[in-house]
């Protein structure tokens, strides 16, 4: 029965969705559900949506969905594709919210001996960062949360397996927006020019010794320029160039030698060429860093059938924010099914899972509160 309510969660989410914090019918769909187990739900930054069950202790564990979708084209030929044209839920959250509105239909029918739980569905995990405001509207001081847990699909691995990580499991990341502002001129006439795009070839050159140079090999780092644009015609020296790209790494001091030295390149780059150079660096998510004694107790109480120790990522995630107010567990599910075809990658406009999946979810968060002694 179970599972069969999950599939149509996911069935309904995946037809829906939606953008960073404008997530009305998304909002709208969760919250008449879990009002239709019993729950009273508050709405929380924006369109996000809090509901807990009452324990006999104050302190409560939390356990987060995100719900927003991305700003991709699908192309699953799935029976239930999305309603939204140029939507799609290409990393799975239309499967997170399934899990947490399962396992939240499973705990409103039980007595909780402990702490209570809260259930967070959460907007804009993918931009901006809907977990940071919902810190600061208080909801952790509000409900007495001390633990948080969450579970996020990955096709990297095999479905149905959990993914664990002791510590850093997924990167801090920052963006930078570059203009480089030169002189244009005729291409024939290259000495009254400033070349803006020579200068930004030279900047990338630089930029990728980052990495390589001025970070320790023990340490790991990602420096990616992911887009150029300059120039007007073939006969024409740029005027402007614009450079876009991303920083990760694990660890903030490593994150701050990067950004040091991308602005040590950049005054270089600017007396040397005679050029303008803007650069906005904007840091956005903190690492995800598990909390080393709840991977301790989910590890040694699941067979080592269920589970697989994975490498950390350099995949940014803003559960981030939540563990550095308490202590968190972040778990990946494994959705890679070769024979069905699920092998597509998260943000693909071709990434499928089978719902089956889904109740594996809802079977960890179970076994956490059995663990936690909270059922």
């Amino acid at each position: 029965m179970i599972d069969e309510k999950l599939a149509q969660f996911r069935k309904d989410l995946h037809q829906i969705p939606e953008l960073a914090f404008d997530l009305y019918e998304t909002h709208a769909y969760v919250k008449k559900t879990l009002e239709m187990m019993g729950y009273l739900t508050e709405t929380v930054a924006k369109t996000g949506l809090i509901a807990q069950k009452k324990g006999k202790l104050e302190d409560s564990i939390a356990f987060r969905s995100d719900m927003d979708a991305l700003p991709v084209a699908e192309m699953t030929k799935m029976e239930f594709p999305s309603k939204h044209p140029g939507k799609m839920h290409a990393c799975g959250h239309d499967g997170h919210m399934s899990m947490l509105l399962g396992f939240a239909g499973l705990i409103a029918e039980m007595e909780l001996k402990r702490e209570s739980i809260v259930f967070i569905f959460q907007p804009a995990e993918e931009g901006p960062g809907g977990a940071k405001i919902i810190i600061e509207q208080g909801i952790f001081e509000k409900y007495h949360i001390k633990k948080i847990f969450g579970i996020h699909l990955y096709p990297e691995l095999e479905e149905g397996l959990y993914g664990l990580v002791n510590g850093p499991m997924m990167a801090q990341n920052g963006e930078f927006n570059l203009k480089i502002k030169g002189k244009s001129a005729h291409g024939a006439q290259p000495h009254m020019a400033i070349d803006a795009i020579l200068a930004a070839s030279q900047l990338i050159n630089q930029y990728h010794t980052i990495v390589s140079r001025s970070i320790d090999p023990l340490d790991t780092a990602v420096l990616t320029v992911g887009t150029v644009e300059a120039g007007e015609a073939r006969n024409i020296i740029a005027k402007e160039a614009y450079i876009t790209g991303t920083i990760r790494s694990f660890n903030n001091e490593v994150y701050g030698i990067i950004k040091k030295r991308m602005r040590e390149i950049d005054a270089g780059i600017s007396k040397s060429f005679q050029v303008e150079i803007d650069n906005l660096i904007m840091d956005y998510y903190p690492p995800v860093i598990n909390d080393k004694s709840l991977f301790s107790m989910l590890k040694s109480s699941l067979n080592e059938n269920k589970y697989k120790l994975i490498k950390p990522m350099m995949f940014a995630e803003d559960f981030a924010f939540y563990q550095q107010k308490v202590p968190g567990m972040f778990v990946m599910l494994g959705t890679r099914n070769e024979e069905k075809g699920f092998v597509h990658p998260l943000h693909s406009c071709y990434f499928n899972f089978d719902e089956i999946v889904l109740s594996k979810g809802v079977e960890l968060y179970l076994h956490i509160c059995k663990i936690l002694n909270v059922i």
